[in-house]
């Protein structure tokens, strides 16, 4: 590495700057390593798991002695081999790593077979004999809620009296959808290459956004202490959240083969088993009822939901509260009730994905305004706007949180004016009117995201920089790197504070040996809270530099200054890699830990109240789409969108977080359809069943800006903002330009009645239920 010129007045990749994601020459050159790319060890072991064929059974009999047989096979896992705790659950302890005595969902985790080769393994898993005593199974949420099936207590948050107010409002209007779950989808899927060590530890290879639960985990199914488990993870290909807990499982396994072997072991699923045997977002049943005036104003709101969380609990309770938390959306509400159900039903655990449940909460108030809008016959803006919560007053949410940090407004009215959304709006309805068959749709709806961990112990961070003699310098922290850019983020902020080019920084995979007792890389709270670590050790290491050039060259503290690469000490100007060099010669430590926890936040889990979140991040969406009238056919043609980011830290990583969480949205909201038969069998489980948005579905006119005037009033990474989660949700905006298209068959007279993802199918079944309303309207009013 050459020492850079001394003349330059910026660093190269200073915060702020827009700067390459760190693997993305080598992602498009397939140079970048995943975990399946690692050259495999010597007696690698391949495992593959046999799976319950039944959603809801007695097992009678797992008689696995043709296995142990069969050809390759070195060893079968089941739950009698297992030396500690059968479970890798989160929280709840509810997770058996492999069936017991009931089998509550199908494609559970029956026993694990160790072959020489993958195709051995899976072969002999058939030859095992299953008998099965098959129990009533609870598929849906319907089915869930009149059997009082629940998987955690129902929650409530009550302001006001809404039923009162909802009772007292001039206006009253009742919803019920449903909203659907989504796959992940990850590019790469659960993935475990577990390695054995001395004094029975093992170095495991886990595709994981949360290596500490994975070393917890694994340590408590092998009845070992965590210290003797590493675990590494250099790069997902893809997490979303479906990597937060579930990988723990197959971590498990390989783990426990390498302690009954011996040997390396490694489990990879395909596609189908991976999305049969692993959580999905929540689905949702939303009953919603408000009371309003001539305005629009709601006086009173009732919330009820109710999820499917699966068979246990994994992470539905944070994932439900942040429902609740986020059912105002960006909108003042007096008279409140919020009630959520927690369904347990016989399918897999549903999990923690984008957005964490906050989406779900937002979409039946957006729903609400554009249907409350058509009662009206307002524009769903103008009630939009009526409704918002105000900077001084009306600012409290129904959690007893105060917005401080309102900027909703004035990202909507710069949309509305950039996208031209008023003039577009009348443009549609016109054309809808000479259409027959053919019909658009336009809608404007903003996000207020919360951004912390609901779980207040999980915010903190911790962080290891070593600066070597050379001048170039490592960090590690206990972040993961899934594709959101987390890592060049990071060294962004440890090239700001030492001023030195970023390529002097080397970014390092995320070990559990190196940064202890990490928290998951989630809660779009990644570069929040370990870029402030990160941070806190390179301000280490700089204090330390600045301390001892002082000593050596004889001037005060407030002489010296960093300047980009180079320090400058009084009239003297030292390298940057020579006043390293020079520290260490005086026997000067050049290694740094750092340390955050997020100030500010308190939150009372069992009223429900409190601040669970440091500060909320807005934004807003213009969508329009198509729809054809006789197939259901839909496409969003355009968008625009404006984006709350702070003060980016890396803009061109935060635009493409943006572009890649609305298409995700996108397709959650209109193409990726879960599917369970009355059997609870997946029948969704494959690229060719389940469809997720390609290149040829992204709009045709795409724009999106970072919103310039954004800087957080809190003290985040240099007054930037999260932005990994917020721009899924401004996919609702496309959902419901599908609604308002679908109502102009009625002439706007009424609001579809339109279940989540909005299918051809379900499209086509919306205009044919409003064509016979409005056909019904009409024969009335010829009538009179």
């Amino acid at each position: 590495m050459r020492n850079p010129p001394l003349s330059r007045n910026t660093i190269r990749g200073s915060v702020h700057s827009s700067r390459p994601h760190d693997s993305a020459a080598k992602q498009v050159a397939g140079e970048a390593l995943y975990i399946d790319d690692i050259p495999e060890p010597k007696d690698l072991l391949h495992l593959y798991i046999a799976q319950s064929e039944k959603a809801h059974a007695k097992l009678l009999k797992l008689d696995v002695a043709a296995v142990r047989l069969a050809q390759g096979v070195v060893a079968v896992l089941t739950a009698e081999d297992v030396p500690g705790n059968n479970d890798a659950s989160p929280i709840a302890g509810d997770d058996p790593v492999f069936a017991e005595d009931v089998v509550e969902y199908a494609g559970q985790s029956l026993f694990a077979v160790a072959a020489e080769t993958l195709e051995q393994a899976r072969a002999a898993a058939r030859l095992a004999i299953i008998e099965y005593e098959e129990l009533p199974a609870i598929i849906t949420v319907e089915q869930a809620m009149a059997a009082k099936s629940f998987v955690l207590p129902t929650r409530e948050i009550r302001r006001g009296d809404a039923a009162a107010a909802i009772k007292a409002a001039k206006h009253r209007l009742t919803q019920r959808f449903e909203i659907g779950g989504q796959d992940h989808f990850y590019l790469e899927g659960h993935i475990a290459l577990a390695l054995p060590g001395e004094d029975e530890d093992i170095f495991v290879y886990s595709s994981t956004q949360h290596p500490t639960e994975i070393q917890h985990n694994v340590a408590k199914f092998l009845d070992i202490p965590d210290h003797a488990v590493t675990v590494e993870v250099r790069r997902m290909g893809g997490g979303f959240g479906g990597k937060e807990t579930q990988g723990a499982w197959f971590a498990a396994i390989a783990g426990l083969a390498v302690k009954l072997t011996g040997r390396p072991a490694k489990i990879r699923l395909d596609r189908d088993d991976d999305m049969i045997m692993t959580g999905k977002r929540h689905d949702f049943v939303a009953n919603v009822e408000m009371g309003f005036d001539d305005d629009g104003r709601v006086s009173g709101a009732e919330f009820i939901f109710a999820s499917r969380c699966g068979r246990s609990a994994d992470l539905s309770a944070s994932i439900n509260d942040r429902t609740m938390f986020h059912a105002d959306n960006c909108y003042y509400f007096k008279n409140v009730t919020i009630i959520s159900h927690r369904c347990k039903t016989h399918t897999t655990s549903n999990t923690a994905f984008r957005g964490f449940g906050g989406p779900q909460g937002v979409l039946a108030p957006e729903r609400m305004m554009d249907a409350i809008a058509c009662y009206l016959d307002k524009d769903p803006l103008e009630v939009r706007k009526a409704n918002l919560y105000g900077k001084k007053s009306r600012n409290v949410t129904p959690y007893q949180m105060t917005v401080e940090d309102n900027i909703a407004a004035e990202i909507i009215t710069e949309l509305e004016q950039s996208s031209d959304y008023i003039a577009r709006r009348k443009a549609i309805r016109t054309f809808n009117k000479t259409s027959p068959y053919l019909k658009k749709g336009i809608a404007l709806t903003p996000v207020k995201f919360g951004i912390s961990f609901t779980a207040t112990h999980l915010n903190q961070a911790g962080a290891l920089l070593h600066v070597y003699t050379d001048g170039s310098v490592m960090i590690n922290h206990g972040g993961t790197e899934m594709g959101q850019g987390l890592y060049i983020k990071v060294a962004q902020v440890v090239a700001e504070v030492l001023q030195i080019d970023i390529e002097r920084v080397k970014i390092t995979a995320t070990r559990t040996d190196k940064v202890p007792n990490t928290s998951p890389t989630a809660a779009s709270s990644g570069a929040d809270i370990n870029g402030k670590a990160a941070e806190a050790a390179a301000i280490n290491i700089k204090e330390r530099l600045t301390k001892f050039a002082a000593e050596y060259y004889g001037a005060k503290p407030s002489d010296v200054a960093f300047l980009p690469n180079r320090i400058r000490i009084g009239k003297q100007v030292v390298a940057f890699r020579d006043l390293v060099h020079l520290a260490y010669m005086s026997r000067i430590s050049l290694s740094a830990t750092g340390y955050y926890r997020t100030p500010k936040i308190h939150y009372d889990a069992e009223t429900l109240t409190g601040r669970p979140f440091y500060y909320f991040t807005y934004g807003a969406a213009v969508s329009e789409v198509m729809i054809d009238t006789l197939t259901g056919e839909n496409r969003v043609t355009a968008v625009d969108i404006l984006h709350d980011a702070g003060k980016s830290l890396n803009p061109a990583i935060d635009l493409g977080q943006i572009e890649g969480g609305y298409i995700q949205g996108m397709g959650w909201l209109t193409t990726e359809e879960l599917y369970y038969d009355d059997k609870g069998i997946l029948k969704t489980h494959a690229p060719s069943t389940y469809k997720i948005p390609t290149c040829s579905d992204r709009p045709a006119t795409f724009n999106m800006k970072i919103f310039e005037r954004g800087e957080n009033v809190e003290e985040t990474i240099f007054r930037s903002k999260a932005v990994g989660e917020p721009p899924l949700i401004l996919a609702i905006s496309a959902f419901n330009a599908i609604a308002d298209a679908i109502s102009s068959v009625a002439d706007y007279r009424h609001y579809p009645s339109l279940d989540a993802p909005a299918t051809p199918e379900r499209v086509l079944m919306a205009v044919q239920k409003i064509s016979e309303t409005a056909r019904a309207d009409n024969l009335t009013e010829a009538a009179q």
